[in-house]
């Protein structure tokens, strides 16, 4: 079982409309955050490289949006997102400056090697589905920052072109180029995996 569909690494084809209806955004606070942990999680994850890191964010990022609860339904998606992607690049930055001085003689950015060995037992999935997991969480962290945030943002999420120009602070055309570039390398990259 694949959990992400190839036929979304097509080319970006910026003259269609999409065919499938937005979700409705959830009326409940409480639904909406649960909703989007997960996610969020895993978003998290694959920025910051250490399990404990993205937990950590992602907490941080639910607990800001709780001062956001009375806003419309509609703004929390890409608020979330947002705040977020801040938290995880205010963490990266912090671990980059401590892992400067630990690790002097490192040629490598992020120092050793981070062990991505989940232990806790996961009875749902496959290993098949844990292999492919894997290939795609390794091609989307060989992306540059920017190209991985569209890819997710625009794929993974679905949030539409505003809303991750919107999050990622930049312009439209920008998220469209970040994603086109980011679909050409994951393809190359993922074209066994079926």
């Amino acid at each position: 079982m694949l959990l992400l569909d190839i036929a979304k690494l097509a080319p970006v084809d910026t003259d269609r409309t999409p065919q499938a209806p937005v979700p409705a955004p959830p009326l409940d606070f409480d639904a909406f955050l649960r909703g989007i942990g997960a996610r969020a999680f895993r978003f998290a994850e694959i920025g910051l490289r250490q399990r404990e890191d993205a937990l950590d964010a992602v907490q941080d990022a639910m607990e800001k949006m709780l001062t956001y609860r009375e806003r419309p339904a509609a703004e929390w998606n890409p608020l979330f997102w947002s705040i977020l992607r801040n938290r995880i690049t205010d963490m990266q930055r912090r671990n980059l400056f401590r892992l400067r001085w630990l690790l002097p003689g490192s040629s490598d950015r992020d120092g050793e090697p981070v062990d991505w060995a989940d232990d806790a037992p996961d009875p749902q999935r496959s290993h098949e589905s844990r292999e492919a997991w894997t290939r795609i969480r390794a091609a989307l962290r060989s992306l540059p920052e920017r190209q991985r945030e569209a890819f997710t943002l625009r794929v993974l999420e679905e949030l539409d072109v505003a809303e991750s120009a919107q999050v990622m602070g930049c312009s439209e055309g920008s998220v469209k180029t970040h994603l086109s570039r980011a679909r050409s390398a994951l393809q190359k990259q993922l074209e066994d995996v079926r």
